[in-house]
């Protein structure tokens, strides 16, 4: 198995969400706006809360195309990803991330999210993103540098061969900041949405520790700390020079990712919103030790580590745009080279408000919006039907869905958010659901039939406008 390229290991893998009812072309639909949820009885997990909130905004919704694309891809994590227990005597909940059968703890924090504004409305809802919690706890404490998980170690890891310290419970062992940070963002969302804190237990603590102690030494202001990683492979994006150890960098207060959110590894390794959004998690966690376990000692360790780091941001990672002025890079290392572009993937540039790590209006962030949505971005694509952000993992002209929806959920201007609503609406091919990209020129070309953080996130986007802006859907799109 461990021979497979991650491609054919996707496409095999998608035969099970076509039996789950998200193949594609809406094949499975019996006319043109049928639902293309798998039946009741197959789905993975019911929420009350969620089924009476697809049917309040459905009938909102005067688009019937825009309804049906609503209603299948809100429910898509539950009908499809989750499966729930007990673990350790604590509730359990293993979230997979579609056409893939691991864990991501970024894709399964994003699949959950935009259900955590219902959980005071369901028991079992709660319970399951309790669980989670629990399992991402859990999976720290495995491995902080892992960004990706099996649902136990009885089976061999997919990627056992990577030049790294793999073991059977990891999926895939790619140090990403954002995992760590994605954990901390569920931790803290349903503590304050529930007032429930029974998650932010002895382990929770143990694994936030472990969340500083891995950032501090990813830092590297004493040798390159103990995380390497190669792999035998032809793809430039899922390797790393230098021995596994990455591009050099200078020691300034930032943080190393080794790889991008999009699972690609990064060009210079301070990967710019990923450090945003560890200074909004530290003071997350500042928070959370501070008013549940009164720990101020390590709250302030935190507080002063997002310090650090934001210093840091202020000063080394702003570039002059010959255009724009001054933006946010996408990657910087400390010795005045910066990457100037933006990738699909969250974080990303165009998401920190939506992550809480920058205002929105901040000048600094809308000039960066302004080069992110641009041709100056270099990899922004304009196509017949849409344009908007891709990236080097599925390679040039592909138009991923997630920076439409995200360039919705972070803007404040109506034209802006009825616009990208129908991009998404032309460009789902048929299917119902959202993709990983899309050919700009031609959205029957699409890759990942089963992506279920793009659909839930185009979900969260239809009941934030059903929300803040109504009227929005209450007109054709």
């Amino acid at each position: 198995m461990n021979k497979e390229s991650r491609r054919d290991f996707i496409k095999k893998s998608a035969l099970a969400g076509i039996a789950l009812g998200v193949g594609a072309h809406g094949a499975i639909a019996k006319d043109k706006y049928s639902s293309n949820r798998p039946a009741p009885s197959s789905r993975k997990f019911t929420s009350r809360a969620v089924e009476k909130k697809i049917k309040e905004i459905k009938k909102a919704i005067a688009d019937p195309e825009l309804a049906w694309m609503f209603e299948n891809c809100f429910p898509n994590t539950l009908d499809t990803t989750v499966e729930t227990g007990t673990l350790k005597g604590k509730p359990d909940t293993f979230v997979i991330t579609g056409d893939i059968p691991a864990m991501w703890l970024r894709d399964s924090t994003a699949q959950v999210w935009p259900y955590l504004p219902l959980l005071n409305e369901d028991e079992a809802l709660k319970r399951m993103v309790l669980g989670l919690v629990n399992r991402q706890t859990a999976c720290i404490l495995i491995d902080p540098y892992a960004n990706a998980f099996n649902k136990d170690g009885s089976e061999e890891s997919h990627w056992k061969s990577d030049h790294t310290k793999m073991r059977n419970e990891l999926h895939e062992r790619k140090w990403e900041i954002d995992s760590l940070c994605y954990s901390v963002r569920l931790a803290y969302g349903y503590w304050k949405r529930t007032g429930d804190a029974s998650c932010l237990d002895a382990d929770w603590r143990k694994a936030s520790k472990l969340i500083v102690q891995t950032f501090k030494e990813q830092q590297r202001k004493d040798g390159n700390g103990p995380y390497s990683f190669q792999r035998t492979t032809s793809k430039y994006e899922d390797n790393v020079p230098h021995y596994g150890w990455g591009n050099p960098v200078k020691p300034v207060g930032l943080i190393c990712s080794i790889f991008r959110p999009s699972d690609d590894s990064t060009v210079f390794p301070f990967l710019v919103p990923s450090n945003y959004f560890a200074v909004a998690s530290l003071r997350q966690m500042a928070e959370m030790h501070t008013k549940v376990h009164n720990d101020r000692a390590f709250a302030k360790e935190c507080n002063d580590l997002a310090d650090e780091v934001e210093e840091a941001l202020e000063k080394y990672a702003v570039a002059m745009h010959e255009s724009k002025g001054k933006i946010i890079p996408f990657e910087v290392d400390g010795f005045g080279n910066r990457m100037l572009m933006d990738d699909a993937n969250v974080p990303s540039l165009l998401s920190l408000p939506y992550l809480d790590a920058m205002d929105a209006k901040d000048p600094l962030y809308q000039r960066t919006r302004d080069f992110v949505l641009s041709e100056d971005n270099p990899y922004f694509w304009k196509g017949d039907k849409a344009e908007g952000i891709g990236g080097p993992h599925v390679g040039m002209h592909y138009i991923w869905p997630m920076s439409i929806t995200m360039r919705a959920l972070t803007s404040d201007n109506e034209k802006e958010i009825r616009k990208c609503l129908r991009m998404l609406k032309d460009t789902h091919a048929g299917t119902g659901f959202m993709h990983e990209g899309f050919h700009k020129d031609n959205p029957e070309k699409f890759t990942r039939s089963w992506f279920a953080w793009a659909n839930t996130l185009f979900g969260e986007l239809v009941m934030k406008t059903y929300n803040e802006r109504p009227h929005i859907l209450r007109n054709s799109i």
